[in-house]
């Protein structure tokens, strides 16, 4: 295997998948290894038994494995924005015709220590109960500028200069209360924090926007989700760069990252099962990894917690939904991050019928020594569990962004339910690696394509 590459992928989650498929389609002889014996690393969805094998996942040991098959669990849980980066992705590379997708059923938020459905519709809103009758007229009219808001049109921003004026100060200046603000910010604009009202405005507005533009677009949800679990996803990519002569060896240790004299990559020294001990040198000229394949060269920036849990109902409060997303802002539980709650079931093919998978999230604040305790507000909303899996992952960022040793490494994935911060990173490493933006459009088919 002493071969030479253009670049050398280390891990198979979404991330490196999605690097891996794109340069693969830029003609880079591409070889991606995985020291796992599956696909998708920390974005796989796995079968019961495999979940229990995990290191970072403890739990009740479970004995009968009769529908394991059944099981696709999500190790990191997020969905997907009807209009957000990782479609705009899908349909670039044409990836989306690997995939089958499910609209989540709805989104809730935690307000008073019960859930409330987050409006789809202007007669849903009209008939909730997250605001008064005049404060809904006031959220209408402010919804009504960010919707119609134009950054080139003049004759829409409403005397408002978004790139100098805070978020604050654009709340203040339609009369918001403080619970439609945290409503808005957290459920809408998907901001796992309060720090964005002290930024421009336009930043926000945006994601309002990409919010009413998912809305309606694949269901009534601004959310889809793939039939499988997220591990299809991964794999999706990996097929697009197989297509394009990308090779992909999984169960192989990575013994060492090789650099040559001027410290730059050269290539990766590697092993499998079969080898009886002899090593390989894969050279190449580049090198993509997740943080846990180069650990020297990422600092923690936090850990994050979350809850696997098998039940045998829907959560109480959410209409029996099939699938859902409810989100606890930060200030209704006094934390400084929000948690997340991904419902799942076997509408989505990830579990037997009759069973749901609940999964909590949130970045560990105030319970290191215990922080199952940080989940406490989610844990009691679910209601009663048949088997709780808990993972507590560190989250790292590179210390370098790649350039000079061409090791470029991606960002751990944080507690958020969507993908924008994913999509994020890859758009960031693709521009590091290649020294170009991406431009992302729908690949177009030719009629004897379609």
């Amino acid at each position: 295997m002493d071969e030479t590459y253009d670049v050398i992928v280390l891990g198979t989650g979404l991330k490196e998948c999605i690097l891996s498929g794109l340069l693969s389609v830029e003609g880079k002889r591409v070889l991606h290894l995985d020291r796992n014996t599956y696909y998708g690393g920390a974005s796989a969805s796995l079968q019961l038994k495999t979940l229990c094998e995990l290191p970072l996942v403890s739990g009740t040991p479970i004995t009968d494995f009769k529908d394991n098959n059944r099981y696709n669990v999500d190790i990191v849980p997020k969905f997907i924005m009807a209009s957000g980066k990782l479609v705009q992705v899908l349909l670039h590379t044409d990836v989306v015709r690997y995939l089958e997708f499910k609209s989540i059923a709805d989104t809730y938020v935690y307000r008073g220590g019960k859930i409330h459905h987050v409006p789809n519709t202007d007669s849903e809103a009209a008939k909730s109960p997250l605001m008064s009758m005049f404060e809904k007229l006031r959220c209408r009219k402010f919804f009504i500028f960010a919707e119609s808001y134009d950054e080139a049109k003049p004759e829409t921003h409403s005397g408002h200069d978004l790139h100098k004026m805070t978020m604050a100060e654009l709340y203040k200046a339609y009369g918001l209360e403080p619970d439609t603000i945290d409503f808005i910010g957290h459920a809408m604009c998907m901001y796992r924090d309060d720090e964005y009202l002290t930024r421009p405005a336009l930043e926000a507005v945006k994601r309002m926007q990409l919010y009413f533009d998912s809305l309606g677009r694949f269901g009534k949800s601004s959310f889809i989700y793939p039939l499988y679990g997220l591990g299809e996803l991964p794999q999706a990519f990996a097929r697009l760069s197989a297509i394009y002569g990308g090779t992909y060896i999984l169960n192989t240790s990575i013994e060492e990252i090789v650099y040559d004299e001027s410290g730059k990559v050269a290539g990766a020294r590697i092993s499998r099962p079969d080898d009886n001990g002899e090593h390989h040198l894969a050279k190449c000229s580049c090198i993509v990894a997740d943080p846990s394949y180069a650990p020297d060269k990422v600092r923690k920036t936090g850990q994050v917690v979350r809850a696997i849990c098998i039940m045998d109902h829907p959560v109480p409060g959410t209409n029996n939904s099939e699938s859902a997303q409810i989100i606890i802002p930060q200030k209704q539980v006094g934390r400084k991050s929000d948690i997340y709650i991904t419902v799942t079931s076997s509408a989505n093919q990830v579990c037997p019928a009759g069973k749901y998978i609940a999964i909590c999230a949130a970045t560990v604040e105030s319970h290191p020594e215990d922080p199952i305790k940080e989940l406490d507000a989610a844990m009691k909303l679910i209601g009663p569990t048949q088997q709780v899996f808990l993972s507590v992952c560190d989250t790292c960022e590179p210390l370098e962004d790649g350039t000079k040793d061409k090791l470029f490494i991606s960002k751990s994935y944080d507690a958020t339910s969507h993908f924008e911060t994913t999509v994020d990173d890859v758009l960031d490493m693709y521009r590091r690696i290649t020294g170009k933006d991406i431009v992302l459009k729908p690949k177009e088919h030719k009629e004897d394509e379609m």
